[in-house]
């Protein structure tokens, strides 16, 4: 990225309190802006897994880009408020192609979710304000794309690539600590 390149009105995010975070703590954390409808995020987050990241997730999700992104992030959330945010994300990157209110309500099913206290939570203002939020959030950070990812004052937008990721000290689900 060039310095005209650069669209940010905000530092590179950093982690929060109340983020969705897995991975090594002692990895360099990578802030992972996507959306659960996006073929590239669900590459990603493959990618992201077999390299045993410290992976932060926020949404970006763009109803103009994808119009189930926000429903799908919200549900997201709903599990989240349930403690099965990671094993709900896993499974809706897994399988794309059912991202409908039923194929929800079977993912929440599946996972033992409580399908009424799911269904009321995806549809409260927290969740909602979340998203909101981190989708803002990319958006002043310089994301402008999905994926876009943030680690060690480096942004990278799209697939991570491995050369990428070994940067960072990640190489094939080993942490390789920085010398």
């Amino acid at each position: 990225m060039t310095p005209g390149d650069d669209l940010r009105t905000a530092p590179p995010p950093r982690p929060r309190d109340d983020d969705h975070i897995r991975g090594d703590p002692a990895g360099t954390p990578i802030v992972f802006y996507a959306d659960f409808t996006c073929p590239r995020c669900a590459l990603a987050h493959d990618r992201l897994v077999e390299a045993g990241a410290r992976v932060v997730f926020r949404h970006f999700a763009l109803r103009a880009k994808h119009p189930r992104a926000i429903a799908v992030a919200l549900a997201a959330e709903a599990a989240a408020r349930q403690g099965l945010f990671w094993p709900f994300a896993d499974a809706l990157y897994r399988d794309q192609g059912h991202l409908d209110d039923p194929h929800l309500w079977q993912r929440a099913e599946a996972l033992g979710l409580d399908i009424a206290r799911f269904d009321e939570d995806r549809r409260a203002d927290e969740p909602a304000r979340r998203v909101r939020e981190d989708t803002r959030a990319a958006l002043a950070a310089g994301a402008t794309t999905t994926p876009t990812m943030f680690a060690a004052e480096s942004v990278h937008p799209g697939v991570p690539d491995p050369e990428w990721l070994a940067g960072l000290g990640y190489h094939g689900g080993v942490r390789i600590p920085k010398q």
